[in-house]
């Protein structure tokens, strides 16, 4: 069955009122073959549109449609894709897919490594398994920004890194991507005594050598769980290891801001947090361009509920409410509990630092809490009239935890009611903190996207 056949039309779009059915079969765009979502959203951004179908008895006729330019066609595949998520082609020796516990649901054990969701999703992708063809087109349609997992750009230790003869390629590969003005975030994930130190300065430089196509690095420290066993043996940061990584891409941050105006590098939070050092100023992470990597996450949460705590009103008594969150992130949702209840002192809250054991207790970030470690650490405990958790815990769009576990579930269980802030708001946190309505609508990702909103 061909993945580009229509499954549905959109009621009044475009498509619908051009005459288009479900049932068929969409090959063309003026007179462009149509092979996944990239053709498909490219060539029909245009105004005016000439669409060549199949109909579902193999006969073939031609469409014309007028539309806003950039306006949304309306058509709806059999995949998001409209063809099959590429998985990865690597054994990388810090994958995090394979230190995931067994039980877990099927998609979370699917890795990605695919150009379009690099393109449409945001996440990373190595380049080991594009084709030729597919690097040019890469280039001809200026998919752009493609964020690149590099993590050595050293051929031999990068073909050692990810257990792939191509991997040796990707600085080649990256090369040709900038001449053709394709812009390009990097991932560095930091192995102690692998690919830090002399190889981290190599890498480094050989990317900014690429600037500005190369548009902002991040280094996260690897992430490490229980579920090691038969695989590459490797510790996490020690204090001392990471503090001269962090002094490490700071000395190189500094002098590239010194002739370039950027700093081009930065380490993610965890960094700091294992260093046991202080999180530089937001000013430090100028455009927040590696977020998504736990970039300036927490400097940006505590800066925003610090404007948000400028407007809240003293006399405001919102009901009481907990907090289960991170190991990393709790400290610095306690400071902004404390402030507000410096300001309004009838404000009764209580954050709760979860312990990952599941994962193991390595694993301090939020976005890996399960429902099973929020339901045995918080039963029993005073959680006020409401429960406040980031939403990085659950699935996009849903209210589903990493092992399956339900917010419903959570809430019959645990007797409270819970609410679903933002991880990257502070303004929404303050909100939720007092009581007020907040946002918490995002957008439901395909299964092929789920592994990177899960990847510390």
């Amino acid at each position: 069955m061909s993945l580009t056949k229509i499954a549905s039309v959109d009621p009044h779009s475009p498509a619908h009122r051009a005459g288009v059915h479900p049932g068929e079969t969409l090959t063309h765009i003026n007179g462009h073959p149509v092979v996944d979502v990239l053709d498909y959203k490219f060539y029909a951004y245009d105004p005016r549109l000439e669409l060549t179908l199949t109909t579902p008895d193999g006969g073939s006729r031609t469409v014309r449609v007028r539309k806003e330019e950039g306006a949304d066609l309306g058509l709806n595949f059999e995949t998001y894709l409209m063809d099959r998520a590429r998985s990865c082609a690597n054994k990388c020796i810090f994958c995090f897919v394979d230190q995931m516990p067994p039980g877990m649901r099927k998609t979370l054990y699917f890795k990605d490594d695919d150009a379009r969701l690099s393109f449409l999703m945001g996440n990373y992708i190595t380049l080991t398994n594009l084709s030729q063809r597919e690097i040019q087109r890469v280039m001809d349609l200026r998919i752009s920004p493609i964020n690149i997992s590099v993590h050595a750009t050293e051929p031999a230790l990068r073909t050692a890194m990810l257990k792939n003869p191509q991997a040796g390629e990707c600085l080649d590969i990256m090369t040709r991507f900038a001449q053709a003005g394709i812009t390009m975030n990097c991932q560095v994930v930091a192995c102690p005594g692998v690919n830090d130190g002399p190889a981290l300065d190599r890498t480094l430089t050989e990317l900014s050598a690429l600037y500005p196509a190369v548009n902002s690095i991040a280094v996260v420290p690897v992430g490490v769980t229980k579920f090691r066993e038969g695989l590459c043996h490797i510790e996490p940061y020690t204090a001392a290891q990471a503090a001269a990584l962090l002094e490490q891409v700071e000395g190189f941050a500094a002098a590239f801001r010194k002739e370039k105006g950027t700093s081009l590098a930065w380490c993610s939070d965890e960094f700091y947090l294992l260093a046991g050092r202080s999180l530089p100023e937001k000013s430090y992470y100028e455009d927040m361009a590696q977020l998504e990597n736990g970039v300036g996450m927490l400097r940006l949460l505590t800066s925003q509920a610090a404007m948000a705590l400028e407007d809240v009103e003293r006399d405001e008594a919102p009901l009481s409410f907990s907090i289960a969150t991170g190991l990393s992130a709790a400290p610095f949702v306690q400071e902004i509990v404390d402030k507000l209840r410096e300001m309004c002192g009838n404000i009764k809250g209580t954050v709760y630092p979860i312990i990952n054991r599941y994962f193991g207790e390595t694993i301090t970030v939020s976005g890996l809490i399960t429902g099973t470690d929020l339901l045995d650490q918080l039963k029993g405990k005073d959680l006020g009239a409401r429960l406040l958790l980031p939403d990085n815990m659950l699935r996009a769009g849903e209210r589903v935890f990493l092992d399956d576990v339900t917010v419903d579930q959570l809430e019959a269980a645990l007797e409270v009611p819970v609410t679903v802030v933002p991880a990257d708001s502070g303004f929404d946190l303050v909100d939720a903190m007092l009581g007020r309505e907040i946002e918490t609508q995002c957008p439901l990702l395909p299964p092929e996207a789920e592994y990177h909103l899960y990847n510390p």
